[in-house]
């Protein structure tokens, strides 16, 4: 009897639900996208002249340290000794900031060397379609007071750079004349996207900087190029149109008339969209390379 009543209590009892529970969706407030740049990537990127410069003055620092200490320490010897070395502390000190402001200041100077280095080219329907381009882009990148100049080269290429309190953007001819709407746009949103990075004060720097090539790709930032056609891809949301102006760069031969082949052109190459216009053969070990950003972009 007892069987029969357990029997029943188990056949009476509700089936257990096996389906997972639910669980709420929980936003985490501190995700931030990779595509987007981080505060900290724009102040290191800001701060990345100031870094280079102290690291560059560092042995002459370490040396006038070292004889201050030594001048101080000489009190045993002679009683004005401290003084003479707390002076020449105090003048490496300014020395230093000096050379700090300098470096700071420097890029600021770029844009204006670039309008005396070009003629003006382009028709006026190019101007109006670079300004329609850069204005509803603008507001996007949350970049203002920019000045646009259609430059007379057979090149491809653009550059955002820093010019006073402003900003210059230099697009060529050739590449007005020949990209698509699409593909000008991925242009302008990559150069946009690098000041949003924080990149225009250091790659400027590393252009009007008496600096080996090295320390000049140092300064500038190797890689930065491929970063800032992520960002610029991620914020126009068709990466195919930064894609195919990279095909286009590739493809084509820089004229030996073209900017894009000249000593000036090699020293101020890292603010430019396409950094290797000289090159002639790919280098996919190189970030920076448009055909490995190109397939980057592509694979998106």
């Amino acid at each position: 009897m007892a069987t029969k009543q357990r029997s029943r209590s188990r056949r009476s009892s509700p089936s257990r639900d096996r389906t997972p529970r639910y669980v709420a969706p929980v936003l985490d407030p501190t995700w931030q996208s990779p595509y987007a740049p981080s505060g900290a990537e724009k102040h290191a990127n800001q701060r990345a002249v100031r870094a280079f410069a102290l690291r560059r003055k560092l042995p002459q620092t370490i040396v006038v340290g070292v004889v201050a200490l030594a001048l101080v320490v000489g009190v045993v010897v002679a009683w004005w000794l401290p003084i003479i070395g707390v002076a020449v502390a105090a003048l490496d000190a300014w020395d230093l900031r000096r050379s700090l402001v300098r470096y700071d200041q420097r890029g600021t100077l770029l844009g204006n060397l670039m309008i005396e280095q070009f003629k003006t080219g382009g028709s006026p329907s190019d101007r109006l379609r670079l300004s329609t381009v850069l204005d509803r882009l603008a507001a996007t990148f949350g970049v203002d007071n920019v000045t646009t100049y259609i430059v007379d080269d057979p090149g491809y290429n653009a550059a955002l750079v820093p010019n006073g309190t402003g900003f210059s953007l230099f697009v060529t001819s050739a590449l007005m004349r020949d990209f698509e709407l699409i593909e000008l746009e991925g242009v302008v949103a990559h150069c946009l996207a690098r000041q949003r990075l924080g990149l225009l004060t250091r790659e400027s720097a590393s252009a009007l900087s008496s600096l080996s090539d090295d320390a000049r790709r140092e300064l500038a930032g190797p890689g930065l190029a491929y970063r800032a056609d992520e960002v610029a891809a991620a914020a126009i949301r068709y990466p195919l149109g930064i894609a195919g102006a990279l095909r286009k760069c590739e493809r084509h031969l820089t004229p030996s008339t073209s900017f894009f082949v000249t000593p000036t052109y090699a020293q101020w190459r890292w603010i430019w969209f396409n950094i290797w216009s000289d090159r002639r053969d790919s280098d996919l070990s190189d970030l920076d390379d448009v055909e490995l950003r190109a397939r980057a972009l592509e694979e998106w």
